[in-house]
């Protein structure tokens, strides 16, 4: 009875001990795989991209990229719209989590609407990007605490707005900074905090309007002459 008690016991040591040793090894293994040297970059192939859409300004071009995210249930971190470079087209910079596969043929579908001139997508770190910062707080705290005001000076802040019963600052920079400053600010009774989306340009890039004028100088398009068939009406229009 003692010796098949003492070979389970034996058996069990035995297999943890091999278990233990598989271990190891695999975490030998896996420390050799090197990952790209990105931030965002996560175990599962995910990592943080910047999607950059060139557009012209028409009504429902919005609805119609976000639905393309929408349908493949990809959330949206954060969305921007603005004018660009040249004159009578938006760009949108889309922050989206996923793996480089499923983001190449997000741009793909995109580049397939009608309204899209052009689209990119970038990593964080190939691109040059901030993010904006509002933070009210009471203002008799900021009279009172000298620790206030430098912790606002530390982190680059400037004052947006004076009121009596509080104080709004503003500050840029990357989403880790403007957090730390939201930690920073707690114990002090932050009463609101909002940020914006990002605002980013690419590190590697000639500029979309340089490329718009390379392809004008290949393929010039006609010169519109004003009221060209005002007095042709009854030629255009003859049934």
């Amino acid at each position: 009875m003692y010796f098949q008690w003492y070979h389970k016991v034996a058996a069990f040591l035995k297999s943890v001990y091999l278990k233990n040793i598989l271990k190891k090894i695999k975490i030998m293994n896996t420390a050799e795989i090197k990952t790209p040297h990105n931030s965002s970059f996560t175990a599962t192939g995910k990592q943080e991209y910047t999607i950059t859409v060139y557009t012209e300004n028409q009504i429902g071009i919005l609805n119609r990229i976000s639905i393309i995210f929408s349908r493949r249930k990809i959330n949206i971190h954060n969305l921007n719209t603005s004018p660009s470079e040249v004159q009578g087209i938006h760009r949108f910079n889309i922050v989206i989590e996923e793996t480089e596969e499923i983001v190449k043929k997000l741009v793909r579908q995109i580049e397939k609407q009608v309204d899209v001139l052009k689209a990119y997508y970038n990593t964080n770190d190939e691109i040059i990007w901030q993010e904006m910062a509002l933070y009210k707080v009471p203002t008799e705290v900021i009279m009172e605490k000298a620790k206030v005001e430098r912790l606002l000076h530390q982190f680059g802040a400037r004052v947006v707005a004076i009121r009596k019963d509080y104080t709004v600052f503003e500050t840029t920079g990357h989403r880790e900074e403007t957090d730390k400053l939201i930690v920073a600010l707690e114990p002090f009774g932050l009463i609101e905090f909002v940020r914006s989306a990002r605002v980013a340009i690419i590190k590697q890039s000639k500029g979309f309007h340089s490329k718009v004028k390379e392809f004008e100088q290949k393929e010039p398009g006609s010169e519109v002459i004003e009221n060209e068939y005002l007095d042709k009406q009854s030629e255009v229009f003859s049934m």
